[in-house]
């Protein structure tokens, strides 16, 4: 488990930002940020006073990365990438979550490193990772500036027949009242835009090269819900209000999201990345499978 919960003592009255330094060996706004993302207790009680005096046995939070021996398909000394099963969260959740993408990146690369976008859980494919807070910081800016460009692969319902270009707003939605979908289609979103490539054609399937100009959440998922052309295993963009809203209450099994969905995972892939860091090019494109990934829900 990443999050563990450590016992430190003082046997005098100490500020409490000075002895978590001198415990963990860390600056003085580390420790004042140990505090403020709510990490302190003593006698089950959280303590949130950077100022606070304190004396006699404290529990920290610590977050403890652990690795299953994923490894980096691509690095330099300021930056990794990695490719990323499905199944895998970019970051914890809360505090219970078990494994996710950033305890391989902080087990190997220490806490100073760091992933600099997200991919879904079900999406699979490469992630950008810096290994250090100036990489993460120019890499940041990169994405903002979009001077780094993602293709994307995915499995698509339908039949598309030439380069489709997606124009639809994309908003968040604040109205839970009936399904929790992240995003949706609506005039007052910020504008977004796919590049939609048709790479092969599975009997009513086609797979697709996917260029997200902007970069929305979901902005895929909706965009090729939007044209009605939804990603095979997608749970929510396209199924039944009823069908998502049993995934999404975690009653749905394998068997009946097969039935559903036409996958157990969501076909998304990201396929490449390229970008230019300190005068060099590069262009990296994973290594995984996922054509054969789609045949195995075509045949």
């Amino acid at each position: 488990m990443p999050f563990v919960r450590k016992i430190i003592k003082s046997n005098e009255p100490i500020k409490l930002f000075l002895l978590l330094m001198r415990t963990f060996d860390i600056s003085q706004s580390q420790a004042q940020k140990m505090i403020d993302t709510r990490k302190i207790y003593q006698h089950g009680k959280l303590i949130t006073d950077k100022s606070a005096v304190v004396q006699g046995e404290l529990e920290v939070v610590t977050f403890e990365p652990m690795t299953k021996g994923l490894k980096p398909l691509f690095e330099t000394k300021d930056f990794a990438v990695y490719d990323k099963p499905s199944g895998i969260m970019v970051h914890p959740k809360n505090r219970n979550t078990h494994y996710t993408l950033i305890d391989e990146i902080r087990y190997h690369y220490g806490d100073e490193a760091n992933i600099v976008h997200r991919i879904d859980k079900e999406t699979s494919g490469l992630i950008l990772a810096s290994k250090n807070k100036k990489a993460e910081k120019l890499l940041k800016q990169m994405f903002e500036h979009k001077q780094i460009q993602k293709r994307y692969l995915a499995l698509v319902r339908g039949d598309i027949q030439q380069q489709t270009v997606i124009e639809a707003p994309i908003a968040l939605n604040r109205d839970y009242s009936t399904i929790k979908l992240k995003v949706m289609i609506h005039p007052q979103g910020k504008y977004a835009k796919t590049i939609i490539n048709p790479l092969q054609r599975f009997g009513n399937f086609t797979l697709v090269e996917a260029f997200p100009v902007t970069g929305r959440q979901h902005q895929i998922r909706i965009h090729m819900f939007h044209v009605k052309h939804p990603i095979l295993g997608d749970p929510i963009y396209g199924p039944s209000t009823r069908d998502a809203i049993r995934y999404l209450d975690g009653l749905m099994d394998n068997e009946e999201r097969l039935a559903v969905t036409g996958a157990t995972r969501l076909m998304l892939h990201a396929h490449a990345i390229e970008f230019a860091y300190n005068d060099t090019k590069y262009k990296i494109v994973s290594n995984r499978d996922f054509l054969q990934e789609c045949l195995s829900y075509t045949m």
